[in-house]
């Protein structure tokens, strides 16, 4: 009896193991193919001056301001304070608010007293205080990084109070049983427990926090990315504008694909809670 023949896979079916291929070799190629489409059709609008040029310039307009913010030394000095002000307020940040979410998560009484401000205080938004922040510290770092730590704090805090309540308590147990200090079992169990959900709000944290800088340039900086878009709006110039955008999106896109993703992906798979 001959035997049937086995059915070719659809078009489709093709396109998606291409896909995955293409993911696993060059996954920089892959991510950036999404973006294809979506340049193409900003080019197509522009060259078709749908929308005046002055209010809707086109790709080529946005490389040519890049490539003169870059000679002129503006672009990437501003680049450098937003960057600076993100890793001193995220980094203060997260100095704060892991001791004070292990304390959260261990201490009845702790979190008796500190859960509800914790609460309190993450429904009053970060931009909500720049008014006063300008009355006490003016325009400076001091307010900047106030506004990121304020926004940097409450994710990575309720993700290790998360993370410590998610730990096996007979893994506390055990550790007790055998005679562990609380330093110990802090740092040999709850931390390491508690690491991939630290991680899950580290990074949804720098988020926040990246975002918030923005917008506090944009009100009361003198330099950075959030304060270049915001001058551009001054002159008028909408390219410089969409320059901002980009810069930013690409600038947090490499840092969360290449950094924080890879990192909390490992610490998931340290701990069993994802698979490769």
């Amino acid at each position: 009896m001959a035997k049937r023949a086995q059915p070719q896979p659809g078009l489709w079916h093709r396109l998606q193991m291409a896909w995955v291929r293409l993911h696993q070799h060059w996954p920089n190629l892959a991510a950036s193919l999404p973006f294809v489409p979506l340049v193409f059709s900003w080019w197509l609008t522009a060259w078709l001056e749908v929308f005046p040029r002055a209010f809707f310039p086109g790709p080529g307009d946005v490389v040519l301001s890049m490539i003169s913010l870059i000679y002129k030394g503006i672009l990437p000095e501003y680049l450098l304070d937003s960057v600076t002000r993100l890793i001193v307020g995220a980094g203060t940040g997260v100095a704060i608010a892991i001791p004070l979410g292990v304390l959260i998560g261990m201490s009845r009484r702790a979190n008796t007293v500190l859960w509800p401000p914790l609460l309190f205080f993450q429904a009053v938004g970060d931009i909500a205080w720049l008014p006063i922040l300008l009355i006490w510290f003016g325009f400076g770092l001091t307010t900047m990084t106030f506004v990121i730590v304020y926004t940097v704090l409450f994710p990575v805090v309720l993700n290790t109070v998360l993370g410590i309540r998610s730990i096996n308590p007979d893994l506390l147990r055990a550790a007790r049983s055998l005679g562990a200090s609380q330093a110990r079992m802090i740092w040999e169990v709850v931390l390491p427990g508690a690491l991939p959900n630290i991680m899950t709000g580290l990074r949804n944290g720098l988020g926040y926090g990246w975002r918030a800088l923005i917008a506090a340039e944009i009100i009361v900086g003198t330099s950075g990315i959030g304060f270049l878009m915001f001058d551009a709006r001054r002159a008028g110039s909408v390219v410089e504008i969409m320059l901002g955008m980009i810069v930013l999106g690409l600038l947090w896109y490499a840092v969360d694909a290449w950094i924080l993703a890879p990192i909390e992906r490992a610490t998931g798979e340290r701990w069993g809670m994802v698979t490769r």
